[in-house]
């Protein structure tokens, strides 16, 4: 028997189980077999065939009706008589209340306050309670499941659970029927670990040559982090921008399969989602969640690092419930996720003619922005904006140009600052502000969050600089600059210390430097 064989074989073995209960789930009572579609653009620009698996065109619009379904069928009478409960970030929270309506059950749903309002309404319309607990999936389980005990109420977990991941492994069931030739790697989002559990159990079961790849984004990379730790581990803190897979620890059942079917597990930043949002709009003219479009992501990273061409490669699109307000924020940040974007912080005499001397420099490129206003009566600042053609790698290259011309110029694409605030606020220097401190902070995007930020301020110091933007994402920032006197700053360490929001203290930012001291 050869190797491959081997492998098939006890893989198949220890895997049984979870074959029968794929090919038994009794999910088409409320979930469809979705398109394994071919998207043109992302195949041209890698080299390779990309396939996307599309489980944005649910009922639901998103893959955990799968699972949910599957478990809820499977109670008792006295079960479905007490109702069952749950907590989500909003996909399986949707999942449960159709499988609810369909089946006659009582839905009780805890999701985080700080889920988009899409999903929120989603749930209530199916006949589903609501309640909002807590900022993040992790603190809306912890009150789940103390409402579980208390009610006699089935908690339904949205990953850790054998039928779970046999309903999300039906996903893999469809992959391999549709698509008979041989698979290189598939790619899939990773929170809690129930889809990848699934897909990975049901395919190397079948064919242990195809990777398995999952997905995360590197502000909640729980199963990485695990993989590498050979347990599960508990991250301190989590980033929800991709909320559909911001879990705090991979759940255990998952895990283990994890640890026998996954190839690896890739990270990929804010940007380089956003980007994936932007390529599946192109190709498909379909709008993913950021959770959702992690699988396309990943695939790209995978395939800019390796240099093979001509594969088949399948990303799973596992969600598009998506708050329309957040398509800025993603819009935003999608050009620059592509690198097709370089930002340039500049400095350039104030006088006649200086402007066309510095758009000389950049050369035959398409201007996305410019900033300036007047500073003095020597120099001027200018924020600019250049776009990149595909594959240019010349970044380093203009910033040179642009200094062996002259003119005082950093690149600054891939500063938080000037990204998320400088950007929309160039304004001139603060002349005569004395003892200014610049400081970073994000708080839950939530009725009120703004108002409870400056209470806990309150009139201490007298606030310089303010730049607050309501992105539609699940996190506010604000960037902030306060007059503190030298002889205040224990006062002020302490102030920080007590601060019950996320916040960074910028204290040597060359963006800030550059347009705002």
């Amino acid at each position: 028997m050869t190797f491959r064989k081997h492998i098939k074989w006890y893989l198949m073995a220890m895997f049984e189980d979870y074959l029968k209960m794929i090919l038994k789930a009794p999910v088409y009572d409320v979930a469809r077999e979705t398109e394994l579609e071919l998207i043109p653009g992302v195949s041209r620009r890698t080299k390779h065939r990309v396939w996307l698996k599309r489980e944005d065109t649910q009922p639901v619009f998103s893959y955990k009706l799968r699972g949910a379904y599957n478990m809820m069928s499977a109670l008792s009478e006295e079960e479905r008589r007490c109702g069952v409960i749950t907590a989500s970030a909003g996909n399986h929270a949707q999942g449960v209340a159709l499988s609810a309506q369909r089946l006659g059950v009582r839905a009780l749903v805890l999701m985080p306050k700080t889920t988009p309002e899409i999903k929120v309404s989603a749930v209530r319309r199916l006949g589903a309670e609501v309640v909002l607990h807590g900022n993040t999936y992790d603190e809306a389980a912890e009150q789940a499941h103390v409402l579980a005990r208390e009610q006699g109420l089935t908690y339904v977990p949205p990953y850790d659970h054998p039928l779970v991941i046999a309903g999300q492994g039906t996903v893999a069931m469809e992959i391999m029927r549709q698509h008979p030739q041989p698979i290189h790697a598939i790619f899939v989002p990773v929170g809690g670990g129930g889809l990848i559990a699934g897909i990975a159990a049901y395919v190397k079961s079948l064919d242990p040559a195809v990777k398995i790849i999952g997905v995360q984004a590197a502000e909640c990379a729980s199963m990485k982090a695990a993989l590498a730790a050979g347990r599960r581990v508990t991250l301190e803190k989590i980033g929800i921008f991709a909320d559909g897979a911001a879990v705090k620890q991979v759940g255990e059942e998952p895990f283990r399969i994890a640890q026998e079917c996954v190839d690896d597990v890739l990270t990929v930043s804010i940007d380089e989602i956003c980007a994936a949002v932007k390529d599946i709009f192109e190709d498909t003219r379909s709008i993913a969640e950021p959770a959702g479009a992690l699988g396309l992501a990943g695939l790209k990273q995978y395939a800019s690092k390796h240099k093979t061409t001509g594969l088949d490669l399948v990303a799973i699109l596992s969600g598009a419930n998506v708050n329309f307000d957040r398509l800025r924020h993603i819009a935003e940040l999608a050009e620059l996720g592509e690198r097709r974007e370089l930002l340039i912080g500049a400095i350039i005499p104030e006088r006649p003619g200086s402007f066309r001397r510095f758009c000389h420099a950049l050369g035959p490129r398409q201007i996305t922005e410019f900033n300036y206003r007047y500073a003095d009566t020597r120099r001027a600042t200018v924020f600019a904006g250049v776009q990149l053609k595909p594959g240019d790698t010349d970044k380093v290259d203009l910033v040179q140009t642009l200094r062996e011309r002259g003119f005082e110029a950093i690149d600054i694409t891939d500063n938080e600052v000037a990204k998320m605030h400088i950007r929309y606020m160039v304004g001139g220097h603060g002349h005569g502000v004395a003892h200014e401190r610049l400081m970073r902070v994000e708080f839950p995007e939530r009725p009120g969050a703004l108002l409870h930020f400056l209470n806990q301020l309150g009139d201490r110091w007298n606030i310089s600089l303010f730049h607050y933007r309501n992105h539609g994402a699940a996190y506010g920032r604000v960037l902030m600059g306060m007059q503190v006197p030298p002889e205040q700053e224990r006062e002020y360490a302490a102030f920080l210390a007590g601060l019950t929001v996320e916040h960074v203290e910028e204290k040597a930012n060359p963006a800030y430097d550059l347009f705002l001291r």
